[in-house]
């Protein structure tokens, strides 16, 4: 019997030979990894054997690359792989980390339907407290601040996430918060925003995290940007960027001269209303945006320049400008949810 298929989907990987970071389509199996150069290969470039495998997330030895994790074999051989986004980087490890134990104790991979309620009062899961913090209703609340003639879009200051900790009852005391919110920071879950906290975070303070009014953090996918002296194109530029992410992940595109498909990092913003999409290998500018505002999004059932299959799972959004973009997803679950997603915000979106 052919080993189960646990997760698959495109990640960034590092390559072991000249070390340059490219698109794959990686498959997760019971004893395994294999990766593709394209999902419609059918051999696989290399396969990762888990048993006996340790993986280590966060990884941060690639300073700006952000959402890695890396897997060192029983010949302590590592292998990096980048996310597109924090809860895919997450459920990738969750799943990972389950398959090297099951191999451990001679187990098959199964899924559990049932939640568990226990909470172990030492545990802290720095993962769903994150997604607290990010909930729009009673979440942290994102703000613009100004400090050094600076203003710091989708911002919060340090003394704030430790008052949120403390009414959410996740922490008994400040310095517990300090702790909680200093390993949130160590683990990327927020980042430093302005000279003072990148200071401290760089080991500068007795504390990475401050507690303090004039120390700014962000969330890694919120958006953020900061203002000097801009001049009136780089604010209408940035306009595109104040959109809140409601969903992001890899997709392939068509290019509009050579017609050629490339794995592209799409985030979609709403009010204003963009798709911008990046190089997944690096890269903090975006290639290209799509305005959505008033744009026509369907499925595409078949295409001369796509190799022919069961599943294409194309689909074409048309501007208000008629520019047409050819994208495709790896499912048709996924292209559903694409569509979906875009069509909300071309309706609800500046």
């Amino acid at each position: 019997m052919e080993p189960k298929r646990i997760r698959e989907g495109y990640l960034v990987k590092r390559g072991s030979m000249f070390n340059t970071w490219k698109p794959m389509w990686v498959v997760l199996l019971e004893d395994g990894i294999e990766f593709y150069k394209k999902k419609s290969d059918n051999s696989p470039k290399g396969m990762i054997p888990l048993k006996g495998s340790t993986l280590t997330s966060p990884c941060q030895d690639f300073g700006k690359r952000m959402f890695v994790f890396k897997i060192t074999t029983t010949k302590q051989q590592d292998h990096f792989f980048q996310a597109a986004f924090l809860e895919e980087r997450d459920a990738w490890v969750r799943d990972i980390k389950k398959a090297i134990k099951c191999i451990e104790g001679g187990q098959k991979f199964a899924r559990k339907s049932t939640r568990r309620s226990i909470r172990l009062p030492e545990t802290v899961d720095l993962g769903a407290l994150y997604l607290s913090m990010k909930d729009t209703e009673k979440g942290i609340k994102e703000l613009n601040l100004e400090k050094d003639k600076k203003i710091f879009n989708h911002c919060f200051t340090g003394n704030c996430v430790i008052d949120w900790l403390g009414s959410n009852n996740s922490v008994r005391n400040r310095q517990e918060g300090l702790m909680i919110a200093s390993s949130l920071l160590g683990e990327g879950y927020l980042q430093p925003a302005g000279e003072l906290s990148k200071n401290a975070a760089d080991g500068i303070s007795e504390n990475p995290f401050l507690d303090n009014p004039d120390a700014f953090y962000y969330f890694p996918d919120s958006g953020f940007f900061c203002e000097e002296n801009s001049s009136d194109d780089d604010v209408i530029l940035k306009e595109e960027f104040r959109g809140v992410i409601i969903k992001q992940g890899c997709l392939l595109k068509q290019g509009h001269r050579r017609k050629n498909w490339k794995v592209r990092k799409f985030v979609l913003r709403e009010d204003p209303a963009y798709l911008h999409y990046y190089d997944p290998a690096g890269g903090e500018d975006p290639l290209g945006a799509i305005h959505l505002r008033g744009c026509v999004v369907t499925s595409v059932e078949s295409s001369s320049d796509v190799r022919k299959s069961e599943e294409e799972n194309l689909f074409e959004i048309i501007t208000a400008d008629e520019v047409h973009y050819f994208l495709q997803a790896a499912t048709p679950k996924e292209r559903t949810e694409w569509i979906k997603a875009i069509q909300v915000a071309s309706r609800t979106g500046k």
